[in-house]
């Protein structure tokens, strides 16, 4: 199987900040627990608490001494463990996610190809769109359960706003198949034939005329077992990959 995805610059890694806030970040918990434990388990306090009756003063110097005791380790240990958290959610969002229909299409046969993040001339772009014999198919990932609902025939998704409207993923599938559908064939005489459908690890929804609906675990399946277009020969499916690899440059 073969794999084609937009090529986009892709940010260097400055070493010496990664190092550098690594390092601060760990040194400030350390330094919180060594300060929380100074603190609380050995005579530290008593020792720097003022012995006898203290007056205004030295009452004003021992509770300085524990609002910092109570306070400052904890305080470190925040600041090292958001400082690490930044530095690792920065380079989560370094490695491309890779959606679940497209991990599913890792064991496809070698004389299939995957184009994945396509922009078309439209300017929109299709998830995940799979060519080979049969033409093409668009494939799109159900969104998680957990989050979406489905009231009638209207889909909702829950943001931090609360429940808003989502476009039903079978029909846009749908839609995508037939703008893809225009795309490969305007400069040919020959119609490619392109199919659709949604992938869910739990999906809740039939399937329709246009748009099949699967479990990861049968989405090669389904792609292999499309009939193969006889009008679309070798030369014409070159052209249909060269026009993909174009596009995704």
């Amino acid at each position: 199987m073969d794999v084609i995805s937009p090529s986009r610059p892709i940010a260097r890694t400055q070493l010496f900040p990664l190092v550098s806030g690594t390092v601060f970040g760990t040194l400030f918990i350390v330094g919180g627990l060594v300060m929380a434990y100074v603190a609380f388990a050995t005579p530290f306090l008593d020792l720097a608490r003022p012995s006898g009756r203290p007056d205004i003063g030295q009452a004003a110097i021992g509770i300085g001494i524990w609002a910092v005791a109570l306070v400052a380790p904890a305080g470190f240990v925040l600041l090292g463990a958001n400082r690490l958290a930044r530095i690792l959610a920065a380079a989560r969002g370094r490695v491309p996610r890779r959606s679940s229909a497209l991990k599913a299409l890792d064991g496809l046969p070698g004389d299939l190809t995957v184009a994945s993040g396509l922009t078309l001339a439209d300017g929109r772009g299709v998830s995940e769109l799979v060519i080979g014999p049969f033409g093409a198919a668009v494939v799109r990932e159900l969104p998680p359960p957990a989050v979406t609902r489905i009231r009638g025939e209207a889909w909702q998704v829950r943001t931090s706003r609360g429940w808003v409207s989502l476009e039903n993923p079978l029909d846009r599938a749908t839609r995508d198949a037939e703008r893809v559908r225009h795309w490969l064939s305007e400069d040919d005489d020959f119609l490619v034939k392109v199919y659709s459908a949604v992938v869910g690890a739990e999906p809740a929804v039939a399937r329709t005329s246009n748009c099949a609906v699967l479990t990861p675990d049968q989405l090669s399946s389904w792609i292999t077992s499309l009939p193969p277009q006889r009008s679309l020969n070798d030369g014409r499916l070159q052209r249909i990959l060269d026009q993909v690899r174009a596009a995704a440059q």
